[in-house]
Protein backbone atom coordinates (compact mmCIF):
# COMPACT_ATOMS: atom_id res chain seq x y z
CA UNK A 1 0.00 0.00 0.00
CA UNK A 2 1.68 3.30 -0.73
CA UNK A 3 1.89 5.76 2.06
CA UNK A 4 1.16 9.67 1.49
CA UNK A 5 4.72 10.71 0.90
CA UNK A 6 5.86 7.64 -1.68
CA UNK A 7 2.39 8.55 -3.61
CA UNK A 8 3.66 12.45 -3.79
CA UNK A 9 7.10 11.43 -4.58
CA UNK A 10 5.87 9.42 -7.57
CA UNK A 11 3.55 11.76 -9.11
CA UNK A 12 6.07 14.29 -8.55
CA UNK A 13 8.59 11.95 -10.55
CA UNK A 14 5.79 11.45 -13.32
CA UNK A 15 5.17 15.49 -13.96
CA UNK A 16 9.12 15.80 -14.31
CA UNK A 17 9.16 12.91 -16.67
CA UNK A 18 6.33 14.41 -18.80
CA UNK A 19 7.64 17.62 -18.69
CA UNK A 20 10.98 16.37 -19.95
CA UNK A 21 9.24 14.21 -22.72
CA UNK A 22 6.96 17.09 -23.63
CA UNK A 23 10.51 19.16 -24.59
CA UNK A 24 11.54 16.66 -27.56
CA UNK A 25 8.84 18.73 -29.74
CA UNK A 26 10.53 21.80 -29.32
CA UNK A 27 14.15 20.65 -29.76
CA UNK A 28 13.13 18.21 -32.47
CA UNK A 29 11.33 21.02 -34.71
CA UNK A 30 14.41 22.85 -34.65
CA UNK A 31 16.50 19.77 -36.39
CA UNK A 32 13.72 19.18 -38.77
CA UNK A 33 13.60 22.32 -39.84
CA UNK A 34 17.33 22.15 -40.53
CA UNK A 35 17.18 19.29 -42.45
CA UNK A 36 17.21 16.54 -40.70
CA UNK A 37 14.51 13.33 -41.08
CA UNK A 38 12.67 12.53 -38.00
CA UNK A 39 14.04 8.86 -37.62
CA UNK A 40 17.33 10.64 -37.10
CA UNK A 41 16.51 12.90 -34.86
CA UNK A 42 14.93 10.19 -32.57
CA UNK A 43 17.59 7.65 -33.29
CA UNK A 44 20.24 10.36 -31.82
CA UNK A 45 18.38 11.18 -29.08
CA UNK A 46 18.18 7.62 -27.69
CA UNK A 47 21.85 6.71 -28.42
CA UNK A 48 22.79 9.58 -26.91
CA UNK A 49 20.61 9.27 -23.90
CA UNK A 50 22.04 5.87 -23.53
CA UNK A 51 25.38 7.24 -23.67
CA UNK A 52 24.78 9.49 -20.91
CA UNK A 53 23.71 7.37 -18.69
CA UNK A 54 26.33 4.99 -19.05
CA UNK A 55 28.74 5.84 -16.09
CA UNK A 56 26.07 6.42 -13.58
CA UNK A 57 24.57 3.35 -14.50
CA UNK A 58 28.08 1.51 -14.64
CA UNK A 59 28.40 3.03 -10.82
CA UNK A 60 25.20 1.68 -9.90
CA UNK A 61 25.94 -1.82 -10.93
CA UNK A 62 29.19 -2.63 -9.39
CA UNK A 63 29.73 -5.95 -7.58
CA UNK A 64 25.94 -6.44 -9.02
CA UNK A 65 26.22 -7.18 -12.88
CA UNK A 66 24.75 -10.36 -11.68
CA UNK A 67 21.43 -8.32 -12.02
CA UNK A 68 21.71 -7.10 -15.49
CA UNK A 69 22.29 -10.74 -16.68
CA UNK A 70 19.34 -11.48 -14.56
CA UNK A 71 17.13 -9.10 -16.14
CA UNK A 72 18.45 -9.28 -19.41
CA UNK A 73 15.05 -10.62 -21.10
CA UNK A 74 12.86 -7.94 -19.32
CA UNK A 75 16.15 -5.51 -21.13
CA UNK A 76 15.40 -6.83 -24.34
CA UNK A 77 11.38 -6.46 -23.94
CA UNK A 78 11.76 -3.42 -23.20
CA UNK A 79 13.99 -1.85 -25.33
CA UNK A 80 12.20 -3.39 -28.19
CA UNK A 81 8.70 -2.80 -26.73
CA UNK A 82 8.87 0.09 -25.06
CA UNK A 83 11.25 1.95 -27.02
CA UNK A 84 11.81 0.92 -30.35
CA UNK A 85 8.22 -0.94 -31.46
CA UNK A 86 6.47 3.07 -30.29
CA UNK A 87 8.90 4.76 -32.80
CA UNK A 88 8.54 2.63 -35.68
CA UNK A 89 4.53 2.60 -35.73
CA UNK A 90 4.69 5.99 -34.26
CA UNK A 91 6.74 7.07 -38.05
CA UNK A 92 4.52 4.79 -40.19
CA UNK A 93 1.74 6.07 -38.92
CA UNK A 94 2.23 9.52 -39.57
CA UNK A 95 3.23 8.62 -42.87
CA UNK A 96 -0.42 7.87 -43.79
CA UNK A 97 -2.27 10.06 -41.14
CA UNK A 98 -2.31 13.64 -39.69
CA UNK A 99 -0.40 14.09 -36.37
CA UNK A 100 -2.94 14.69 -34.39
CA UNK A 101 -5.11 11.03 -35.08
CA UNK A 102 -1.50 9.72 -34.78
CA UNK A 103 -1.06 10.60 -31.57
CA UNK A 104 -4.91 9.78 -30.54
CA UNK A 105 -4.19 6.28 -31.29
CA UNK A 106 -0.90 6.05 -29.45
CA UNK A 107 -2.48 7.51 -26.42
CA UNK A 108 -5.27 5.19 -26.84
CA UNK A 109 -2.36 3.27 -24.45
CA UNK A 110 -4.04 4.58 -21.45
CA UNK A 111 -7.05 2.06 -22.13
CA UNK A 112 -4.89 -0.58 -22.84
CA UNK A 113 -2.98 -0.35 -19.32
CA UNK A 114 -6.09 -0.37 -17.77
CA UNK A 115 -7.68 -3.21 -19.78
CA UNK A 116 -3.97 -5.11 -18.63
CA UNK A 117 -4.76 -4.28 -14.73
CA UNK A 118 -7.94 -5.74 -14.97
CA UNK A 119 -6.87 -8.85 -17.01
CA UNK A 120 -3.88 -9.74 -15.13
CA UNK A 121 -4.39 -8.54 -11.95
CA UNK A 122 -8.79 -8.74 -11.62
CA UNK A 123 -8.47 -5.21 -10.56
CA UNK A 124 -11.76 -4.44 -12.28
CA UNK A 125 -11.95 -0.18 -13.06
CA UNK A 126 -14.12 1.26 -10.91
CA UNK A 127 -17.35 4.12 -12.19
CA UNK A 128 -14.77 6.60 -10.87
CA UNK A 129 -12.04 5.35 -12.52
CA UNK A 130 -13.56 4.38 -15.83
CA UNK A 131 -15.66 8.09 -15.63
CA UNK A 132 -11.51 9.95 -15.55
CA UNK A 133 -10.52 7.37 -18.59
CA UNK A 134 -13.94 8.73 -20.56
CA UNK A 135 -13.00 12.19 -19.55
CA UNK A 136 -9.37 11.89 -19.74
CA UNK A 137 -9.11 10.57 -23.47
CA UNK A 138 -11.90 13.85 -23.95
CA UNK A 139 -9.89 16.25 -23.28
CA UNK A 140 -6.52 14.66 -25.22
CA UNK A 141 -9.20 14.68 -28.61
CA UNK A 142 -9.77 18.19 -28.09
CA UNK A 143 -6.08 19.33 -27.25
CA UNK A 144 -4.43 17.17 -30.26
CA UNK A 145 -7.41 18.98 -32.01
CA UNK A 146 -7.91 15.89 -34.12
CA UNK A 147 -11.34 17.35 -35.86
CA UNK A 148 -8.67 19.49 -37.89
CA UNK A 149 -6.88 18.68 -41.00
CA UNK A 150 -7.43 14.52 -39.54
CA UNK A 151 -7.04 12.09 -42.59
CA UNK A 152 -7.76 8.30 -42.23
CA UNK A 153 -5.86 5.36 -43.54
CA UNK A 154 -6.55 1.51 -42.50
CA UNK A 155 -2.99 0.98 -42.86
CA UNK A 156 -1.85 4.11 -40.71
CA UNK A 157 -4.40 3.39 -38.16
CA UNK A 158 -3.06 -0.05 -37.87
CA UNK A 159 0.13 1.06 -37.26
CA UNK A 160 -0.99 3.88 -34.82
CA UNK A 161 -2.41 1.45 -32.28
CA UNK A 162 0.47 -0.84 -32.59
CA UNK A 163 2.23 2.43 -31.37
CA UNK A 164 -0.28 2.15 -28.72
CA UNK A 165 0.31 -0.94 -27.70
CA UNK A 166 4.42 -0.06 -27.51
CA UNK A 167 3.78 2.72 -25.34
CA UNK A 168 1.53 0.74 -23.00
CA UNK A 169 4.29 -1.57 -23.26
CA UNK A 170 6.52 1.14 -21.59
CA UNK A 171 4.20 1.66 -18.55
CA UNK A 172 3.50 -2.20 -17.99
CA UNK A 173 7.21 -3.42 -18.22
CA UNK A 174 8.46 -0.08 -16.44
CA UNK A 175 6.10 -1.29 -13.02
CA UNK A 176 8.28 -4.77 -12.95
CA UNK A 177 10.00 -4.18 -9.34
CA UNK A 178 10.51 -7.75 -7.98
CA UNK A 179 14.30 -8.60 -8.76
CA UNK A 180 14.42 -5.67 -11.10
CA UNK A 181 17.47 -3.12 -11.60
CA UNK A 182 17.39 -0.17 -10.68
CA UNK A 183 15.16 2.68 -12.68
CA UNK A 184 18.13 4.71 -13.70
CA UNK A 185 19.90 1.38 -15.03
CA UNK A 186 16.55 0.56 -16.62
CA UNK A 187 16.71 3.64 -18.55
CA UNK A 188 20.26 3.18 -19.39
CA UNK A 189 20.28 -0.37 -21.25
CA UNK A 190 16.59 0.02 -22.98
CA UNK A 191 17.78 3.24 -24.61
CA UNK A 192 21.12 1.40 -25.66
CA UNK A 193 18.98 -1.77 -26.97
CA UNK A 194 16.08 0.57 -28.72
CA UNK A 195 18.95 2.35 -29.94
CA UNK A 196 20.97 -0.86 -31.92
CA UNK A 197 17.35 -1.62 -33.47
CA UNK A 198 16.76 1.92 -34.86
CA UNK A 199 19.69 1.78 -36.00
CA UNK A 200 19.57 -1.60 -37.50
CA UNK A 201 16.01 0.02 -38.94
CA UNK A 202 17.89 2.62 -40.17
CA UNK A 203 20.84 0.48 -41.65
CA UNK A 204 18.27 -1.34 -44.10
CA UNK A 205 16.34 1.31 -44.95
CA UNK A 206 12.97 0.45 -42.89
CA UNK A 207 13.61 4.51 -41.54
CA UNK A 208 14.83 7.30 -43.30
CA UNK A 209 18.56 8.45 -42.13
CA UNK A 210 19.10 12.29 -42.95
CA UNK A 211 20.92 14.74 -40.42
CA UNK A 212 22.70 18.19 -41.24
CA UNK A 213 25.02 20.79 -39.08
CA UNK A 214 22.84 23.74 -40.14
CA UNK A 215 21.95 26.26 -36.93
CA UNK A 216 18.65 25.55 -35.69
CA UNK A 217 16.05 28.39 -34.49
CA UNK A 218 15.02 27.89 -31.31
CA UNK A 219 13.09 30.67 -28.92
CA UNK A 220 13.43 33.13 -31.92
CA UNK A 221 17.44 32.66 -31.78
CA UNK A 222 19.68 31.04 -34.03
CA UNK A 223 21.78 28.41 -32.27
CA UNK A 224 24.20 25.45 -33.15
CA UNK A 225 22.39 22.23 -33.90
CA UNK A 226 24.53 20.51 -31.27
CA UNK A 227 22.69 22.04 -28.32
CA UNK A 228 19.22 20.79 -30.01
CA UNK A 229 20.75 17.42 -29.86
CA UNK A 230 22.12 17.73 -26.34
CA UNK A 231 18.66 18.98 -25.15
CA UNK A 232 16.75 16.21 -26.80
CA UNK A 233 19.51 13.50 -25.40
CA UNK A 234 19.64 14.60 -21.96
CA UNK A 235 16.36 16.13 -20.98
CA UNK A 236 13.64 14.38 -23.55
CA UNK A 237 15.67 11.01 -23.30
CA UNK A 238 18.08 10.24 -20.02
CA UNK A 239 16.01 12.46 -18.07
CA UNK A 240 12.61 11.53 -19.14
CA UNK A 241 13.06 7.63 -19.08
CA UNK A 242 14.94 7.36 -15.58
CA UNK A 243 12.36 9.75 -13.95
CA UNK A 244 9.64 7.75 -15.95
CA UNK A 245 10.57 4.28 -14.87
CA UNK A 246 10.82 5.33 -11.18
CA UNK A 247 7.47 6.95 -10.85
CA UNK A 248 5.51 3.90 -12.57
CA UNK A 249 7.46 1.81 -9.95
CA UNK A 250 6.11 4.32 -7.22
CA UNK A 251 2.31 5.06 -8.83
CA UNK A 252 1.68 1.90 -10.26
CA UNK A 253 1.23 1.15 -14.50
CA UNK A 254 -2.59 2.75 -14.49
CA UNK A 255 -2.10 5.91 -12.91
CA UNK A 256 1.11 6.36 -14.39
CA UNK A 257 -0.32 6.25 -17.81
CA UNK A 258 -2.73 8.89 -16.90
CA UNK A 259 -0.45 11.09 -15.72
CA UNK A 260 1.45 10.47 -19.10
CA UNK A 261 -0.89 12.32 -20.30
CA UNK A 262 0.09 15.95 -19.36
CA UNK A 263 3.01 15.33 -21.45
CA UNK A 264 1.03 16.75 -24.48
CA UNK A 265 0.18 19.60 -22.11
CA UNK A 266 3.72 20.62 -21.26
CA UNK A 267 4.60 19.82 -25.13
CA UNK A 268 2.07 22.87 -26.16
CA UNK A 269 2.98 24.76 -23.36
CA UNK A 270 6.91 24.35 -24.54
CA UNK A 271 5.52 24.79 -28.10
CA UNK A 272 3.95 28.13 -27.25
CA UNK A 273 6.57 29.77 -25.73
CA UNK A 274 9.97 28.51 -27.56
CA UNK A 275 7.98 28.53 -31.06
CA UNK A 276 5.33 30.97 -30.70
CA UNK A 277 2.61 28.43 -31.65
CA UNK A 278 0.06 29.87 -29.69
CA UNK A 279 -2.74 27.33 -28.48
CA UNK A 280 -6.11 27.68 -28.99
CA UNK A 281 -9.37 28.36 -26.68
CA UNK A 282 -10.35 24.75 -27.66
CA UNK A 283 -6.53 23.41 -26.42
CA UNK A 284 -6.70 24.85 -23.59
CA UNK A 285 -10.46 23.65 -22.24
CA UNK A 286 -8.91 20.27 -23.39
CA UNK A 287 -6.09 20.55 -21.34
CA UNK A 288 -8.11 21.30 -18.05
CA UNK A 289 -10.49 18.15 -19.00
CA UNK A 290 -7.53 16.29 -19.44
CA UNK A 291 -6.19 17.28 -15.84
CA UNK A 292 -9.67 16.69 -14.33
CA UNK A 293 -9.74 12.68 -15.98
CA UNK A 294 -6.19 12.83 -13.97
CA UNK A 295 -8.09 13.86 -10.92
CA UNK A 296 -10.66 11.33 -11.39
CA UNK A 297 -8.37 8.53 -12.24
CA UNK A 298 -6.45 9.21 -9.13
CA UNK A 299 -9.17 9.33 -7.13
CA UNK A 300 -10.25 6.26 -8.60
CA UNK A 301 -7.25 3.96 -7.62
CA UNK A 302 -8.02 1.33 -5.10
CA UNK A 303 -6.33 1.83 -1.60
CA UNK A 304 -3.71 -0.73 -2.22
CA UNK A 305 -2.60 0.77 -5.71
CA UNK A 306 -1.59 -1.09 -8.53
CA UNK A 307 1.36 -2.52 -8.96
CA UNK A 308 1.73 -5.43 -12.08
CA UNK A 309 4.31 -7.33 -12.72
CA UNK A 310 5.42 -7.49 -16.29
CA UNK A 311 5.39 -10.63 -18.59
CA UNK A 312 8.93 -11.17 -18.03
CA UNK A 313 9.66 -11.25 -15.07
CA UNK A 314 6.41 0.45 -23.58
CA UNK A 315 7.08 9.49 -26.21
CA UNK A 316 8.22 11.23 -25.25
CA UNK A 317 5.96 12.47 -28.15
CA UNK A 318 5.41 15.22 -29.81
CA UNK A 319 2.80 17.81 -30.00
CA UNK A 320 0.36 17.63 -32.71
CA UNK A 321 2.27 20.04 -34.95
CA UNK A 322 5.57 18.18 -34.65
CA UNK A 323 5.96 13.84 -36.51
CA UNK A 324 8.61 13.28 -33.65
CA UNK A 325 7.75 10.45 -31.25
CA UNK A 326 9.22 9.72 -27.75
Amino acid sequence: MLDRRTGLLGLLLAVVSAAAFGTAGVFAAGLLDAGWSAASAVIVRVGLGALVLTVPAVLQLRRRWHLLRANAGAVLAFGALAVALPQLAYFSAVARLSVGVALLLEYSAVVLVVLWVWVRLGQRPGAVTAAGVVVALTGLVLVLDVARGAELDPIGIAWGLLAAVGLAAYFVLSARTEGALPPLVSAWAGLAVGALLLGVAALVGIVPWRTSAADVELAGRTISWLVAVLGIALVAAAVAYATGIAAVRLLGARLSSFVGLSEVLFAVLFAWLALGQQPSGVQLVGGVVVLAGIVLVRLGERPAGDIPVGPVGTPGHPTAAETVPG
